[in-house]
């Protein structure tokens, strides 16, 4: 049993080592490969610990980032989502009985995705095998069905190299040559799919990227660093329009929390960006925190226009626990002192995130927000015809986490067939063509504006039309045979019979 948990560590880290920053794709099928592998011919508890241990390697390589809010919470989460391949993994064992157990394998890993993006504390989806090959000809599946799809593609190629693997032991050397053959054309087929580059028309759209200052300062100087370094790149924006050196924008974007002060209670805050817009002369959408009377605060967009001022508002609808908000505070805060630096919950918001912005419809998702499928789906099913993220996520520069989360932007965009641009704090900003490519990219930690032409684009990919009903197909035959299986076991137990499945 040790040479098997070993190498499940190792498997698990191959798998983290697809994703980015390392961007090994290719890893993730031979990492896949290994968990079929390694739960085969092994009790129920032993494949649990095997699963189990295969993803606690998988997570602790892949969130290290999460090391800088603590090594606490960064070894809490990894557990807890690593309790979802502990079932998967029992019943991977116990498929093997089944002649079609390659694909039940596959199945069980986009069901395994689909629980834990909802479940606990609304999901969390980062980790999704779709996420990590964004530069494989599988991402194009994303255009078709989404991440699951992707997720599912992935996953069936690694199971059919598992069954190469087993059938080549086995001595049926043709078969496996016809199986590793047959995967491979399936992988390549997907070069084939058509990917939209460009749109019917196009908008000139300006991305705020004002920098963060590193340390140094307190946390009241820090908050006024922040919003003066956009509203500085803003007016060097503007004095660039005026002496011809960028074209003038339709629109202006500033990133998540590029203000962390109420500009409707902070009187001083509110001239500094009405100026700053005015002198851009371009509808600018402003992320800001509101209060929220009578103890929280919003996570808000603003439209903010140089003729008539504020105007609609995004409210960020998914929510980071523990970062944005504290479950069960009370409790939670006399085992781990320091959620008390964050003093106020805040609220989620009810609404999508389409807006007009100069003249465009867009549709808005802030930062955390881009790696669940519903939230972005419904953004473009509802009119936006760009897609925009906010981010902060300064606290995670240099770590690997904002280009793991410009990975899964750039699956959004082939899964709409959208453009999208990203507006962060302190980097990655970007523009992202409709077929995932990365048109223009900012280095973290430095101040920069982009400018650049983007494709506006009104149809709807395949994957947008059909929406959560792929992963519904996808997830229910694997459902309903575990659940059948379970009530047959149940069953025979009660009546005193041997437990027997028929081969089909």
């Amino acid at each position: 049993m040790r040479p098997r948990l070993s190498l499940a560590v190792l498997a698990g880290i191959a798998l983290a080592l697809a994703f980015p920053p390392y961007d090994l794709w290719p890893l993730a099928f031979p990492a896949v490969a290994a968990l079929s592998l390694l739960v085969r011919d092994l009790t129920p508890k032993r494949a649990a610990a095997v699963g189990y241990v295969y993803a606690l390697a998988f997570f602790l390589t892949l969130i290290r980032w999460l090391h800088v809010i603590g090594w606490d919470a960064m070894i809490v989460l990894s557990l807890l989502e690593s309790a979802f391949y502990a079932p998967a993994a029992i019943a991977m064992a116990w498929s093997y009985r089944y002649r079609a157990w390659p694909l039940i394998h596959a199945g069980l890993w986009v069901l395994v995705e689909a629980l834990r993006s909802r479940q606990p504390l609304g999901g969390f989806p980062w980790g999704k095998l779709a996420f990590g090959v964004v530069d494989s000809p599988l991402a194009a599946l994303a255009s078709i069905g989404g991440s699951p799809l992707v997720s599912a593609g992935v996953a069936a190629a690694g199971t059919a190299l598992a069954a190469v693997v087993l059938a080549a032991r086995s001595g049926r050397v043709r078969p496996a040559g016809v199986l590793a053959g047959g995967t491979l054309a399936g992988v390549l087929a997907c070069l084939a799919i058509p990917l939209p580059t460009s749109g019917g028309s196009s908008a000139t759209v300006a991305l705020v990227q004002g920098n963060v200052p590193r340390a140094g300062l307190s946390l009241a100087a820090q908050r006024d660093a922040v919003i003066t370094n956009h509203l500085t790149a803003t007016h060097q924006l503007a004095a660039d329009i005026r002496a011809g050196k960028v074209p003038a924008p339709q629109m202006v974007i500033w990133p998540e929390n590029a203000s962390d002060e109420d500009p409707f209670r902070d009187p001083d805050v509110f001239a500094r960006m009405n100026d700053a817009v005015r002198d851009v002369g371009a509808d600018t959408l402003i992320g800001t925190v509101l209060d929220a009377p009578p103890d929280h605060v919003t996570n808000t967009a603003i439209v903010w226009s140089p003729t008539s001022g504020p105007g609609q508002r995004y409210t960020k609808r998914k929510l980071v626990p523990f970062g944005e908000y504290i479950p069960m505070r009370d409790l939670m805060t006399k085992f781990i002192g320091r959620l008390a630096l964050i003093p106020r919950d805040f609220l989620p918001g009810t609404e999508s995130g389409v807006l007009d912005l100069g003249g465009t419809r867009v549709g808005d998702v802030i930062c955390f927000e881009v790696a669940f499928d519903g939230l972005v789906r419904e953004t473009v099913r509802d009119g936006g015809k760009l897609l925009v993220v906010q981010t902060n996520n300064a606290t995670y520069g240099r770590t690997g986490q904002p280009e793991q989360q410009l990975a899964i932007s750039r699956l959004r965009s082939i899964e709409h067939g959208r453009a999208m641009v990203i507006a962060a704090t302190s980097g990655i900003s970007g523009v992202i063509r409709a077929d995932g490519s990365v048109e223009h990219r900012t280095q973290e930690f430095t101040q920069r504006v982009i400018v650049a032409e983007v494709p506006l684009r009104g149809a709807k990919t395949l994957a947008t039309r059909l929406g959560a009903w792929v992963e519904l197909a996808l997830c229910l035959p694997v459902g309903v045979l575990l659940v059948t299986a379970w009530l047959r076991r149940f069953r025979a137990r009660r009546a005193g019979d041997p437990v027997t499945v028929a081969s089909p």
